[in-house]
């Protein structure tokens, strides 16, 4: 029978020091033993517990062991095993967003949402050494008045206290403080750190430090190569002077009231994997009929419509509301173009296996307004705040300036493309077109999942939030 023993598990980092300090004898304590230790299975015979003894008692030659072996011989997937959990505060949302960007690694972030939001904010140093650290203060509390003036409005109006503060938060700025905690090894925290370095934003870099000095004295052998060199620090200049010589400088922005250049929904899909529906069911029925996939193919795409939709069935029969769809689905991929505002961003990058590429905030992308703010008649409030904010985005030196993202608001929008598998995006529905997703984010998905039900009219059958599965899934009649 197979046997699993307990290695390891989260323990707070304070308790740990209290035991560290009751014990009667001087105790290291690092994840880089139980690396060390699984680093030597595949040559030692013994039993890995016992491993994990000898490195505990010999914390030096396991670090001289993990620097040998994680970067001596390459194999980086040892650092994996050393886990950490950090609270990160007193952060901007601007930099939360840099650092969220980091693809493994989990974070659960403080909910502009549900939390009503105090007035503590970022004043980047870049912005004091542009001598506007006064007016920045005066722009951000003039903002957070107006937000307390939305959410009493609001709620005047008949808005719910949660919904009313959940709307009002359109009128902040990015600058405003947030909180997470953040759990990762040590192998994704080197490219963390690496990629924060790379930042030209002051606060991001200072971010990537202050991992580095909570981290670092932990376990020294696993933190090594992260500082950035000329391809991570130069890399988009030599792209844009190429694209520049190639194609002529870049179009002057105009003033829009929304992202014209899109259907009103704000997204349009640009790539969808060619007949998706059957390149996924043929897979799927590839076992059965034991040939290889290139005949399976063939086999599906010479079904009628009625056959495809009965293998679907077959498939999704037992399906549950919980239940993921099988990898199979991830042979049909698409890639949206969209303009997002702020406040939906910060929900839609938390769906880190997909591929998300942004550009930054563009005040030329206009704002996006809360349906209850306009139907409270509260919009010139919010609309007075993004002029304000655009302007002092402009004293911060405008679009070619990272730092003027700053100053501008929830309600403003940024470009991205997002590129998702079939399955990967059944996960995004279920989640965002759910009852209780944010309007904003949950208008987004709903828009991206009629044009997915064009592009795989069969495989796309159980697409919606989570609240309406049962009413997709009851049998018909």
């Amino acid at each position: 029978m197979a046997r699993v023993d307990l290695a390891g598990f989260n323990v707070d980092a304070d308790l740990l020091r209290e035991l560290a300090a009751s014990h009667p004898e001087p105790v290291e304590l690092t994840p880089e033993t139980v690396s060390a230790a699984y680093a030597r299975i595949s040559r030692d015979s013994r039993p890995v517990g016992e491993l994990r003894r000898i490195s505990r008692k010999e914390v030096e030659k396991a670090r001289a062991s993990n620097e040998r072996i994680v970067f001596g011989l390459g194999h980086a997937s040892v650092a994996e095993h050393a886990v950490f959990n950090f609270d990160v505060l007193e952060v901007s949302r601007l930099a939360i967003e840099a650092l969220e960007a980091h693809r493994l690694a989990s974070y659960t972030e403080k909910s502009q949402r549900y939390v009503r939001l105090g007035e503590d904010y970022a004043i980047p140093e870049e912005v004091q050494a542009k001598g506007l650290g006064d007016a920045f203060t005066e722009f951000v509390s003039r903002s957070f008045s107006r937000y307390a003036l939305l959410v009493a409005r609001l709620m005047a109006s008949g808005v719910p206290d949660k919904l009313a503060g959940e709307d009002a938060r359109y009128a902040l700025p990015l600058a405003v403080h947030g909180q997470l905690g953040m759990t990762c090894n040590a192998r994704s925290l080197e490219h963390l750190v690496l990629r924060l370095n790379s930042s030209p934003l002051a606060e991001v870099r200072d971010l990537a430090r202050s991992f580095l000095a909570v981290a670092k004295p932990v376990a020294p052998s696993l933190l090594r190569y992260m500082t950035p060199g000329p391809y991570h620090l130069l890399r988009e200049a030599d792209v844009a002077e190429v694209v520049r010589d190639l194609l002529g400088p870049p179009a002057a922005p105009t003033p829009l009231e929304g992202p014209t250049d899109l259907p009103p929904t704000g997204v349009r899909l640009v790539n969808a994997t060619a007949d998706g529906d059957a390149r996924i069911l043929a897979a799927l029925a590839l076992p059965t009929l034991g040939t290889d996939y290139l005949s399976a193919l063939a086999a599906i795409r010479a079904l009628d419509d009625d056959g495809r939709a009965r293998l679907y069935a077959a498939v999704t029969a037992r399906l549950g509301v919980h239940d993921t769809l099988p990898r199979e689905f991830e042979l049909a991929s698409m890639t949206f173009e969209m303009v997002v505002s702020a406040a939906a961003f910060g929900q839609q990058k938390r769906h880190r296996m997909s591929s998300l590429t942004t550009w930054p905030y563009d005040a030329a992308l206009g704002v996006t307004i809360p349906p209850a703010i306009a139907e409270a008649g509260l919009s010139d409030i919010l609309l007075e705040g993004a002029a304000e904010a655009e302007a002092m985005a402009q004293r911060l030196g405008g679009p070619a300036d990272p730092v003027a993202a700053y100053a501008l608001l929830n309600a403003h929008r940024r470009r991205c493309l997002w590129t998702l598998n079939l399955r990967e995006f059944y996960h995004v529905s279920r989640l965002r077109e759910d009852e209780h997703a944010q309007w904003d984010i949950r208008h987004l998905t709903s828009a991206m999942a009629d044009l997915v039900r064009g592009a795989f009219p069969i495989c796309s059958g159980h697409l919606g939030g989570k609240d309406s599965f049962a009413a997709r899934t009851a049998p018909a009649g």
